[in-house]
C-alpha cells in the first residue's frame, strides 16, 4: 500500500514538472498586433483638382522618382466631367469616367499607382467658394484627411490657394484649401474621431483605426502667368536638368508621363511621333514651353518638430481690423477676403500675395466686384459707393446711396460691362486696367478698393 502511495506521489509530480506549471512556466506565444498597411506609405502626396493637373508638377516628380527615390501618390478633388474634350465626343459623366483612366495610365507612366479621387463636382469657375459650396467641402475635407492618416505622407505638394492672372481655376485653388485644412487636422485626434478609433470589437464597421499623422512641409504651385513672382518663395528644380537615371530630360519625362491625357492633350499623339531633336526645336519655343524654368515649388509651411505625438496646429481666424478713428470701413469681399482670413488663420505668413488684387476676365462680359462694409457698432449706416473705371467701360449697377441695415457687417457689390475687344485689339491694350470703389459716409471716407483687370479674348466665368 505504501508501495503505491509513493509511485503516485512521484508520477504526480514528474507531471507537475513536466507541464512547468509550478517552477518553470513556459512562455505564451507573443501575438503580434497589426500595424499600419505599409503599401501606402508615401513620401510625397500631390493633392490635385482634376484629371491633368498632376502635370502642373510632373517635371519635379519625375525627378523625385526616378532620382531621389520618393514614393508618390496622388489625389484628384474631382473626375473632370465638366471640362472640354478635344479627342473625342464624350462629355459630362462620361468624360469623367474616361479622364479617371487617363489620370491613371498617365500616373502609371511615372510609377504611381496609388491614385484616389474625391467626390468634388468639376465646377468652371474662378472662385473658390463656388468649388467650395458644389464640392461637399466638409465630407471631402474628411475624406483627404482619411487619406493622409492613410498615407502618412512626409510632403503635401498642392495648387496654390490664391487669385492670380491666369488660369485662375477655383477648383485649383479649392484643392489648395483642402490640402492645406488637411495638413493641419490629420493629426488633430478630435478631428473626424471615428477615423483614428480603435476598434472594439472583430468585425467594427464604423472604428476606422487609423492614426494621426503631422506631414512636415506644405508646398505650392501655381496656374498664374507671372511664375517669376515665386522666385525664392521655396526650392527651384531645373526641368531641363538630365536624368541621371533615365538619360532624358526631366520636361521629357513629364510630356511623355502627359501623353494618356488624350482630351485634354490631344497634341501628345504627334509630339510622341517626333524625333529627339524635333522635340527639343519644338520646346525650346517660349510658346510651347508647359512648364516654368526653372519650377519653384512655394513653400507654404513646415513643422519643426512634426514627430511630436499629437503636435497640435492652433489656429485663430483674426477680425477685420477697423481705423479707430472710423466706424466703418470698406473693404474688398468675395474670395480676396477669404483668402485674407485663410491665410492668416492656417498660419500661411510667408505666402506670396501678388503685388494686389487681381483677375482676368474674358473682354465683353460682366465684371462683379464683390465689397463688404465693416460697421461694428450695429447702426443703420448711409453710404455713397462711387466707381472710377477705365474708359470704354460701363458701370451696370451698384453705385450711388445705399442704406445698410442695423448689423455689423453688409456684403455689396458693384458690376461692370466690359468692353468686347478682338484679339488685335486686346494685343494693343494695356497688361491690365485698374478700377478703383471709393466709399464714404457722413463721417468722412471709409476707404477704397483697388482690383486689376485683365481682359482675355478667353477665360473662365468669374
Amino acid at each position: 500500500m505504501k508501495r503505491l502511495l509513493v509511485l503516485s506521489i512521484v508520477a504526480f509530480v514528474l507531471s507537475v514538472v513536466g507541464s512547468g506549471s509550478l517552477c518553470a512556466q513556459t512562455a505564451a506565444p507573443v501575438q503580434a498586433v497589426k500595424g499600419p498597411d505599409e503599401r501606402f506609405k508615401t513620401d510625397i502626396l500631390v493633392v490635385v483638382a482634376h484629371p491633368d493637373d498632376e502635370g502642373g508638377v510632373t517635371p519635379y516628380l519625375a525627378r523625385a522618382i526616378y532620382d531621389e527615390h520618393k514614393r508618390v501618390a496622388v489625389v484628384f478633388a474631382t473626375r473632370g466631367g465638366s471640362g472640354g474634350n478635344d479627342y473625342s465626343r464624350e462629355h459630362g459623366p462620361a468624360l469623367a469616367d474616361i479622364r479617371e483612366q487617363e489620370a491613371r495610365a498617365a500616373c502609371a507612366k511615372l510609377g504611381i499607382t496609388n491614385v484616389w479621387f474625391l467626390e468634388g463636382k468639376d465646377t468652371a469657375s474662378q472662385n473658390v467658394l463656388n468649388s467650395l459650396a458644389n464640392w461637399g467641402h466638409g465630407a471631402n475635407l474628411e475624406a483627404l484627411v482619411r487619406i493622409v492618416r492613410l498615407t502618412r505622407p512626409e510632403v503635401i505638394i498642392t495648387w496654390l490657394p490664391g487669385i492670380f492672372i491666369g488660369e485662375n481655376h477655383g477648383d485649383h485653388q479649392a484643392a489648395g484649401v483642402l490640402a492645406t485644412e488637411g495638413f493641419d487636422l490629420a493629426n488633430d485626434p478630435t478631428a473626424f474621431p471615428a477615423q483614428v478609433a480603435g476598434s472594439t470589437r472583430r468585425l467594427e464597421v464604423y472604428l476606422e483605426n487609423l492614426t494621426p499623422w503631422q506631414p512636415k512641409k506644405l508646398y505650392f504651385f501655381s496656374d498664374a502667368e507671372d511664375q517669376k513672382q515665386f522666385d525664392g518663395t521655396g526650392p527651384a528644380y531645373s526641368i531641363k536638368e538630365i536624368s541621371p537615371s533615365q538619360k532624358k530630360s526631366y520636361w521629357q519625362l513629364a510630356l511623355e508621363a502627359a501623353a494618356p491625357h488624350l482630351t485634354q492633350f490631344p497634341q501628345a499623339q504627334e509630339l510622341q511621333k517626333m524625333t529627339d531633336e524635333q522635340l527639343k526645336k519644338f520646346m525650346e519655343d517660349p510658346n510651347n514651353m508647359f512648364w516654368p524654368e526653372p519650377m519653384t515649388l512655394t513653400l507654404g509651411k513646415e513643422m519643426p518638430d512634426a514627430g511630436a505625438p499629437f503636435n497640435r496646429i492652433e489656429r485663430s481666424f483674426p477680425s477685420v481690423a477697423v481705423d479707430g478713428s472710423m466706424s466703418a470701413r470698406l473693404s474688398l469681399a468675395g474670395p480676396w477676403r477669404y483668402y485674407e482670413r485663410f491665410c492668416a488663420g492656417h498660419q500661411l505668413v510667408k505666402l506670396q500675395k501678388g503685388a494686389g488684387p487681381e483677375i482676368a476676365i474674358k473682354a465683353g462680359s460682366s465684371l462683379v466686384i464683390p465689397l463688404v462694409v465693416d460697421h461694428p457698432n450695429g447702426k443703420p449706416l448711409d453710404v455713397q459707393v462711387d466707381v472710377v473705371l477705365p474708359d470704354g467701360w460701363k458701370l451696370t449697377r451698384g453705385s450711388g446711396k445705399v442704406r445698410l441695415p442695423e448689423e455689423d457687417r453688409t456684403d455689396l457689390s458693384v458690376e461692370i460691362a466690359t468692353p468686347e475687344l478682338s484679339k488685335e485689339e486686346l494685343k494693343k491694350s494695356a497688361a491690365t486696367q485698374e478700377v478703383v470703389v471709393r466709399g464714404s459716409a457722413a463721417r468722412g471716407p471709409l476707404g477704397e478698393v483697388r482690383l486689376k483687370v485683365a481682359l482675355r479674348a478667353s477665360a473662365l466665368a468669374q
